[in-house]
C-alpha cells in the first residue's frame, strides 16, 4: 500500500467534513447549536466522500488488500519450509538431529 494514497484519502475525508461545517459556524444559528453542525456537516461530508471520492478509497483498499496478499504468501512458505524440514526428520534446516 502507498502511503502517499492512504494520506490523500485521509485528508479529503477530513476536508469533506471541515469545510461543510467552518461554513455552517458563519450562520449565527449554528454557532449556538455546534453539535448540529457537526452532525450536519458528518452527513454532508459521508455523501460527499461516496460520491466523489471512490477512486482514492478503491487505490488505498486495494494497497490494502495487496499487502495483506504478500503476508499470506509470506506466512505459507514459512509453513512449507516447516512442513518439508518436518518431513525430512529435521527439526531445523541449520542443524540435522544425531
Amino acid at each position: 500500500m502507498k502511503a502517499r494514497s492512504a494520506i490523500v484519502y485521509s485528508v479529503l475525508r477530513l476536508l469533506a467534513f471541515l469545510v461543510p461545517f467552518g461554513i455552517m459556524m458563519l450562520f449565527p444559528i449554528m454557532r449556538e447549536y455546534y453539535w448540529l453542525s457537526a452532525i450536519f456537516a458528518a452527513l454532508i461530508g459521508l455523501s460527499l466522500s461516496m460520491l466523489f471520492l471512490r477512486k482514492p478509497l478503491d487505490d488505498v483498499t486495494t494497497g490494502l488488500a495487496d499487502r495483506r496478499a504478500k503476508s499470506r504468501a509470506a506466512a505459507s512458505d514459512e509453513e512449507a519450509e516447516d512442513a518439508a524440514a518436518d518431513a525430512a526428520g529435521t527439526d531445523s534446516p541449520e542443524a540435522p538431529k544425531a
